[in-house]
């Protein structure tokens, strides 16, 4: 008696999940400084990556950008948006803003990588990153948040 009742929330459970209008997270943040040819890491060993990182930002004049890596999931929408806002060192009252975005594409209901830049010109203007929110977003609709730990 009680298994067809399990079965049975079971099934509405899954019914109210594949129903549901769009819906998308972002699973995870990789902030990381690029040196001067572009690169975040000089080998693919994650533990290089890291340490490389480390000198970057131990060594801002060696530094040409930031890229943040965002993995994401979205479901029930094809058209989406990433959009970074940035805080950085205040000038004057308040700190400095910054906002990038980047139209995506969902190809599948997997996750998915997907990167923003901050280079050039305007990294050199912008400064230091103190804080960072990246988001997910349909239309009007936020889908998905993450954001550093001085957001």
């Amino acid at each position: 008696m009680r298994r067809p009742i399990i079965l049975l929330m079971l099934c509405g459970l899954l019914a109210l999940n594949l129903s549901a209008a769009a819906a998308g997270k972002i699973i995870k943040v990789l902030p990381q400084f690029l040196d001067e040819k572009g690169r975040a890491s000089l080998s693919p060993n994650l533990f290089e990556r890291d340490g490389y990182q480390v000198f970057l930002r131990d060594h801002p004049e060696k530094c040409s950008g930031r890229v943040f890596n965002i993995e994401w999931k979205a479901k029930g929408a094809d058209s989406l948006t990433l959009r970074v806002e940035l805080r950085g060192e205040a000038s004057g009252d308040a700190p400095k803003t910054l906002t990038l975005e980047k139209l995506i594409v969902r190809k599948s209901s997997f996750g998915r990588w997907d990167t923003v830049a901050l280079e050039g010109k305007e990294f050199v203007e912008f400064g230091k990153v103190v804080a960072w929110r990246a988001t997910l977003w349909n239309g009007n609709e936020m889908l998905g948040e993450k954001k550093s730990f001085l957001w």
